[in-house]
């Protein structure tokens, strides 16, 4: 006999709601999870033929505005456990704030997650992306990782399973998604983790337009350079589409200005690669997910 779920399950619900840009249509179905066996039962549940959107705070994702035909899964504030393992390690799941990740290993005495503090997303996106931030990467502190499959089936995987590049993770097999990591950090010897993850924060609120409608960076940055002086040097800096914008502050950002469509920042992405393309022969390559049907 199946479990009951326990869950929070809404029908067509606005994505809009769910992500840092606040764009995106529809979702067929939405579920909220009320904790980990209740996940592994929905996913059991799910046809095989599903498709799935798994998100956290929503951010480096563009959902288009016809939104996305299949069920979104939203992990952040259920899978939020972070703890310590011993004198090292930590273990964090993936409905974690990267930035909470970052002071919590700091007030333990550790070192080496500073830069989380960087990253606009939760562990789970990070997992999958191989978040970074002020030259640190994520899956340079991963041991492990624990997996749900389609069936609701978890696991634990050694980091050495997966293959590891600039901001991309190839999994070894298809349709798994990362519900917790083991990372190994160091002792914090000089004491310094939490005034570099102050120092880390100032810098970024300086130079980033902090508290704006965006996704974070747009694009990775190509070898031997950066998206953002790219973008700058052809000229793009406060170029705008509809309410999309590039932003003045920090080139490799795009703002919502509080009412663009979904297809207007997709737009200007597709200005900014098309200008820096033909301007620098260099093929800046998005760094935000983009999903979903257009309106």
């Amino acid at each position: 006999m199946m479990s009951p779920l326990r869950g929070e399950l809404r029908i067509n619900e606005p994505l809009m709601r769910y992500t840092s840009w606040r764009v995106g249509g529809p979702t067929d179905r939405y579920y909220k999870p009320a904790d980990g066996d209740d996940l592994a039962e929905f996913m059991h549940r799910l046809p095989t033929e599903e498709s799935i959107l798994w998100i956290g705070l929503g951010s480096n994702l563009l959902v288009r505005d016809g939104g996305f035909r299949g069920t979104t899964v939203s992990i952040h504030g259920v899978l939020d456990t972070v703890r310590r393992i011993d004198d090292t390690r930590v273990f964090v799941e993936a409905g974690v704030h990267c930035a909470r990740l970052a002071k919590l290993a700091a007030s333990w005495g550790l070192a080496g997650a500073e830069f989380f503090a960087g990253i606009p997303g939760t562990m789970g996106g990070a997992l999958a992306m191989n978040a970074g931030a002020w030259g640190g990467e994520t899956w340079s502190v991963v041991r492990s990782v624990n997996v749900i499959g389609r069936d609701g089936t978890t696991r634990t995987l050694d980091a050495d399973a997966f293959e590891i590049g600039y901001r991309s993770v190839t999994p070894p097999e298809p349709h798994l998604w990362f519900v917790a990591a083991e990372l190994e950090l160091q002792p914090d010897a000089d004491g310094g983790a939490a005034e570099r993850i102050r120092t880390m924060i100032a810098e970024r609120k300086a130079k980033q337009p902090v508290g704006k409608l965006s996704c974070g960076s747009v694009f990775r940055n190509p070898a031997g350079d950066h998206a953002a002086r790219l973008i700058e040097a052809a000229g793009l800096k406060g170029l705008r589409i509809g309410d999309a914008e590039v932003s003045t502050k920090h080139a490799n950002f795009i703002i919502n200005r509080g009412h663009a469509l979904a297809a207007d920042i997709e737009t200007l992405i597709g200005k900014v690669r098309d200008t820096v393309r033909r301007r620098f022969s260099v093929e800046l390559i998005p760094e935000v997910r983009i999903i979903g049907e257009a309106a």
